[in-house]
């Protein structure tokens, strides 16, 4: 059974991470289009539908399969600074899809006040915390 839920997870963390790289690029684009046009509300069914058919779900099984595998096997927190510290890392990963849902819904309002290079930037966080994960998990430096 673990290594079932060791799949399911791994496929969750992709599908996740897929989402978290590319909602913030549909943020940058939606950012020239005018608020109301028909570009504008495309923009936000397409975000809607990332975040809630995709994203969320994939976050929920990730955490859920994640939190699986270490209630099955106990021992891996006995000394292993490796997860503590990776499980900080999809805590803040967990903040910034937060953040993105918090930015869609202002997208949504028509209320963005944010720029294309903020998005730009944003895009670059999960990027950063998912390579210190891959590192931590298969490195295990500690």
């Amino acid at each position: 059974m673990y290594l079932w839920i060791k799949a399911i997870h791994v496929i969750a963390v992709i599908s996740w991470m897929a989402g978290l790289f590319y909602l913030p690029r549909l943020f940058v684009y939606h950012c020239d289009a005018p608020a109301g046009s028909a570009q504008s509300e495309t923009f936000k069914v397409m975000e809607r539908r990332l975040l809630r058919v995709i994203m969320n779900p994939a976050m929920i099984l990730t955490w859920a399969c994640g939190l699986a595998m270490i209630t099955l096997d106990p021992g891996l927190l006995k000394g292993a600074g490796w997860l503590h510290a990776k499980l900080l890392l999809v805590v803040l990963m967990t903040v910034m899809h937060m953040a993105m849902a918090r930015w869609r819904r202002a997208f949504a309002e028509d209320r963005n006040t944010k720029s294309p290079r903020f998005f730009r930037m944003a895009n670059e966080v999960p990027t950063l915390l998912m390579i210190l994960i891959v590192i931590l998990v298969i490195v295990r430096p500690f």
